[in-house]
């Protein structure tokens, strides 16, 4: 392979890495039209000629315990052998995407062999499991971040790292097309819509779903003028519309396949679990209430790990409590629905966020997929 054309090895572990690195590789193959990738990925990734040996479901996971462990041994064989496959027919640079808990092992046996490593979007050391950072230097050559703070955290231990901003900043518009996005879900103008969004995992919608729609139920009994969308992920409708029959079978909720983004843009306010969603959510401007449920065993380590006061990351990236976060038992109906009302019934509040949402997305929004490009492109400078 010429240095005119690379070969990149990539790995992405659930919807979120799907879409990030199907940004990021077309901005590779902008940069170098003979590229080729393969490994580990998704529907967004095979858009630009990606070979996906696994689809990224394989790696797709929830909760620190038992739903981690009882799949231990699948993913474990899964990354050894690509492991395997990769030393045998060695590409130019690795590039994890996310999913640290699978990537970082497989990025410090990559290094060690020689191979340069990438790692696209940092873990959140600033938030919690900070004792990572010794296990990144092993693993990670160079580290590609979404936020503006967080290069310094990684010079600081003589970890190479660069700001790429993010790419749903640049894909996202500055102005939200609400009434484009109206007429294309079939709503009017005038109706006041939410969006539901319990998450794209399994795992997610098995714990966030039941509240989410309860939730559904008891504000279409309190505001009948509301309306409701709930984007699915592929694949998992099967386990949606049973609980929505189970929680919410009344109430004028409308099951949109994927479409999360013109959803966001429709609405007026969303109420979504806490993941990237909730950073889609912020460049859409859309006020929130962020939730989310997880096992009991599970939550009590999040909690011990945690080091900063929010979990959603509008908070965590304008340093304040700009929107509500309800976690576990807090996470129930009356307090949901309380908070939705709450963003409906004070217009000037939204309006704040909203401001401050604009702010944040032109912060973030610095042509990414060329950012990254760059900074790969140097990695391979040095081999």
């Amino acid at each position: 392979m010429s240095a005119a054309e690379p070969r990149v090895a990539m790995v992405a572990g659930e919807t979120s890495g799907d879409l990030l690195s199907g940004l990021l590789l077309g901005g590779l193959k902008a940069r170098w039209s003979g590229l080729s990738s393969c490994g580990i990925g998704g529907p967004r990734m095979a858009e630009h000629g990606f070979d996906a040996w696994w689809p990224y479901q394989k790696l797709a996971v929830h909760g620190f315990n038992m739903e981690v462990l009882r799949r231990f041994r699948e993913i474990w064989t899964i990354r050894r052998e690509l492991g395997e496959r990769l030393l045998a027919d060695r590409p130019d640079v690795f590039v994890g995407v996310d999913a640290p808990d699978f990537n970082l092992g497989l990025e410090a046996r990559l290094k060690a062999e020689g191979i340069k490593t990438v790692h696209f979007v940092s873990p959140s050391i600033w938030a919690w499991r900070g004792g990572r950072i010794h296990k990144i230097h092993r693993s990670v050559d160079h580290m590609l971040c979404l936020f503006p703070f967080e290069p310094k955290l990684y010079h600081d231990h003589g970890i190479a790292a660069t700001f790429v901003g993010h790419p749903l900043a640049d894909t996202i518009p500055l102005e939200v097309p609400r009434a484009q996005a109206r007429t294309s879900l079939g709503l009017d103008e005038q109706t006041p819509v939410i969006a539901i969004l319990p998450g794209s995992r399994r795992g997610e919608v098995q714990h966030n779903t039941p509240a989410f729609l309860q939730t559904v139920a008891l504000l279409s009994r309190q505001r009948p003028d509301l309306r409701f969308v709930l984007p699915v992920v592929p694949g998992l409708r099967d386990m949606v519309e049973p609980m929505v029959r189970e929680h919410a079978p009344d109430a004028p909720l409308t099951l949109l396949d994927g479409r999360s983004h013109e959803a966001l843009a429709a609405c007026d306010v969303t109420l979504i679990a806490s993941g990237t969603a909730t950073l889609e959510a912020a460049l859409f401007k859309r006020p929130m209430v962020i939730a989310y449920k997880i096992s009991g065993l599970s939550w009590q380590i999040m909690k011990r790990m945690a080091y900063l006061p929010w979990v959603g990351l509008p908070n965590i990236l304008l340093s304040d409590s700009v929107v509500p976060e309800r976690l576990q038992d807090e996470a129930n109906p009356a307090q949901l629905a309380a908070d939705v009302l709450a963003w409906l019934d004070q217009p000037a509040r939204a309006a704040s966020v909203q401001q401050r949402f604009l702010e944040l997305h032109h912060q973030l929004k610095q042509d990414t997929a060329r950012a990254a490009s760059d900074a790969i492109a140097q990695v391979l400078e040095t081999r």
